[in-house]
């Protein structure tokens, strides 16, 4: 094909490679692995779905290819720190990397199950390389017990920015972020009246109709294999039924998605109905809430994280009614924060709220969601310091 006369002649940029993978990471944290496409990402790039299969072969590779990027600038980050540098050193150079890209990084958090084997296995080495430098310096200028917990805990603070869009300034993130990562890393295991009482939360409802079976199947297919992933035909398997019958109660798969959604919503408010209810003032409210959140993230914790990874990828009008429901709950935390830190902005406030989800994340994910007291209040205690509620 020849340029016609007079027509400027774009230069094929040299990095369009980098540019095709900034663009996919973003897609990929915005709507997830499944719901992005070669096609949004290319239009993005400004090329087309053709000239993106020149760089990858499908939508996998380059998936994988963003999955490495990502773990390898924080790698990147504390290998340029020297060893036996300060743990703020540490975590200020997570931290920058983190906030400038916090746009493309969401992903991984939830998405890294739909890597493959080996491909998980080598990502996991890179991060556990990232969490062995922050342990080593934790242990160096921190000892005690779980330092290793301690150190997930200031991680999963710091990435916690992937998952909001909460409008402070590029600098100021940073350092709430990086007070609050060491907030949870000098939190150590406290006593019963420091992180509130036991919080005995309302069991899950026993499944006693057809739909509520069906949704109880579906529930930890979910959250193992990823929504995508799962078929019709494994739910009603697994819930005793032929796969005809499913559409008498859900007429399409992300219908139970939206019910397993709605369900870990209306569990949520129970927790905070419960922990709430005994407060006696700003600080003990800020505890409970935590506390809550805390036993209702290790009691539902398959729930939780089906909510959690796939609400990305539902079509707008499903979403509404269920980001609406996030934002009432993120608002209590903000209040009931402020409340007790009377000191901090609005935006502040929402950027700890957040810390404090990232760090329940990736404790529990450590302790392998293993529910028990001791569990629960090592959380707790981790979540408190990165909110900057633990005692003086």
């Amino acid at each position: 094909m020849t340029t016609p006369p007079g027509a400027a002649v774009r230069p094929r940029p040299r990095n369009r490679r980098h540019l095709i993978v900034e663009a996919a990471c973003q897609a990929f944290s915005r709507r997830g692995y499944h719901a992005a496409s070669m096609e949004e990402i290319a239009a993005h790039v400004g090329v087309t779905a053709t000239a993106l299969y020149r760089h990858f072969p499908n939508k996998y590779a380059l998936f994988a290819e963003c999955a490495n990027v990502t773990v390898d600038r924080l790698v990147a980050a504390v290998d340029e720190i020297p060893p036996g540098s300060a743990l703020t050193a540490v975590l200020a150079a997570l931290t920058r990397v983190t906030v400038a890209r916090r746009a493309s990084g969401g992903f991984y958090r939830w998405e890294a199950r739909y890597l493959g084997r080996e491909d998980r296995r080598v990502l996991g080495a890179k991060f556990a390389h990232v969490v062995s430098r922050v342990a080593e310096a934790v242990r160096r200028e921190y000892p005690g017990p779980d330092e290793d917990l301690r150190a997930v805990a200031a991680l999963g603070v710091i990435g916690s920015v992937t998952a909001h869009h909460t409008p402070l300034a590029r600098r100021q993130t940073e350092d709430v972020l990086l007070a609050s990562a060491l907030g949870a890393v000098t939190a150590v295991p406290l006593t019963a009246p420091d992180v509130g009482r036991p919080v005995e939360l309302p069991a899950r409802p026993a499944p006693r109709t057809r739909r509520e079976e069906i949704l109880a199947a579906a529930v930890p297919l979910f959250a193992r294999d990823g929504f995508a992933s799962v078929t019709n035909g494994q739910i009603a398997r697994h819930a005793g039924l032929a796969p005809s019958a499913l559409y008498r109660h859900y007429p399409a798969k992300v219908d139970i998605l939206v019910a397993a959604c709605l369900q870990a919503a209306g569990l949520l408010a129970q927790a905070v109905d419960v922990g709430l209810r005994d407060a006696s003032g700003p600080r003990e409210a800020a505890v409970a809430l935590a506390a809550a959140y805390v036993a209702y993230s290790f009691e539902h914790n398959a729930l939780t994280s089906v909510a959690e990874a796939e609400i990305a990828g539902l079509p707008a009008d499903l979403q509404r009614p269920l980001i609406l429901a996030q934002r009432e709950h993120v608002d209590l935390w903000v209040e009931r924060l402020r409340a007790a830190r009377p000191g901090l902005d609005p935006h502040q406030a929402r950027t700890l709220v957040h810390a404090g989800f990232g760090v329940v994340v990736e404790a529990g994910r450590r302790l392998r969601w293993k529910d028990d007291a001791q569990h629960r209040g090592m959380v707790t205690a981790l979540v408190l310091g990165a909110l900057g509620l633990l005692p003086p």
